[in-house]
């Protein structure tokens, strides 16, 4: 479960000290300075993921500095990665200094001096952070540091995937049960260790199990990008990811999980089913929703969605139009 803090809930006086302490204890202790005190806004949230954790900050123009004092005050010994969603960083740490935007993101070492400046004229400083303990990433520390305060881009390959998973984390992971939030964690911290060891090319360090979770996430990052492509297939699936059809179909029975051919199908229901309760498309027809989601026949459409959900599209629809709870997620 979030837990969350708004500097709005704080009188103006006390809001920039509410904030330091807030980061103290949900990040790291660091020294904080604001040219405005005055108006200083901010919003955090915290949710556990198991032996990982996730951050989400929002706050006014700042600068930070992490101190060896700091340090011996207070070191989670972590390794923790930040994705910019809003305004524009500049980190020095670990003998990189480098400026960092929105899509980027950013590794730091909480064992580790850093100074950092969210730039005024930017707008709001937006992050979402994951803690990851170094223990759980396996790649020797000594090669990790070298990507530390350096830019990763997340424009594409894994880095793309890992900076997808985490904004999906902070949209839909308030819905998961513990369990699932511990799994989500392990999955984080699989993509992560992928993502670095690629930029190290030191990916064959990594374990098998490692590897395995790791290519399960891009796979299924990979259908949910092409859920509206007609072509979309276990063959092609399979070659994008430079794997035969028969080791990517391996590769989802080693997980217990279904065909690649039901997951596919699976996600497309799940689209119509948030497309046919959309306000904005409340005027299409069903049957051009089912096809934006490649389902080009009606009549097995409406057999398949109802198999899925135990009513018709259209009975979904006018349930959701009238305020009545509209069909629940598929079953299995």
């Amino acid at each position: 479960m979030w837990t969350s803090a708004s500097a709005a809930a704080v009188p103006v006086a006390e809001r920039f000290e509410w904030f330091s302490d807030v980061v103290a204890s949900a990040l790291i202790p660091t020294a904080i300075v604001s040219e405005r005190h005055g108006d200083f806004h901010a919003e955090a949230s915290t949710l556990g993921l198991g032996t990982a954790r996730l951050s989400v900050f929002s706050h006014s123009p700042l600068r930070s500095r992490r101190t060896p004092a700091l340090i011996r005050r207070g070191d989670p010994e972590q390794y923790q990665l930040a994705l910019i969603t809003g305004g524009r960083w500049w980190m020095a740490h670990h003998g990189a200094d480098e400026e960092f935007g929105v899509g980027d993101m950013i590794l730091w070492d909480t064992s580790r001096p850093q100074e950092t400046i969210a730039h005024p004229g930017h707008g709001p400083s937006r992050s979402l952070i994951v803690h990851l303990p170094k223990d759980v990433l396996p790649l020797r520390p000594g090669r990790v540091d070298r990507l530390l305060g350096r830019r990763i881009a997340a424009d594409g390959g894994t880095a793309a995937v890992l900076a997808r998973f985490v904004a999906s984390l902070a949209e839909h992971a308030s819905a998961c049960t513990p369990r699932e939030l511990g799994e989500l964690g392990a999955a984080a911290a699989d993509l992560a260790a992928a993502c670095f060891a690629h930029r190290l090319d030191a990916y064959g360090e990594l374990p098998v199990e490692t590897r395995t979770r790791a290519l399960r996430e891009r796979v299924d990052a990979f259908i949910e990008h092409h859920l509206g492509d007609p072509g979309l297939t276990p063959g092609t699936i399979a070659a994008a990811h430079g794997l035969s059809v028969r080791a990517l179909h391996a590769l989802f029975r080693s997980a217990g999980d279904e065909t690649v051919a039901a997951t596919i199908r699976r996600r497309r229901l799940t689209r119509c089913h948030t497309d046919l309760t959309h306000p904005a498309l409340a005027s299409r027809p069903i049957h051009e929703i089912a096809t934006r989601w490649c389902f080009p026949n009606a009549a097995s459409f409406s057999r398949a969605f109802r198999e899925a959900y135990g009513i018709s599209p259209g009975e979904h629809r006018r349930a959701a139009a009238t305020g009545l709870r509209a069909a629940p997620g598929p079953r299995p």
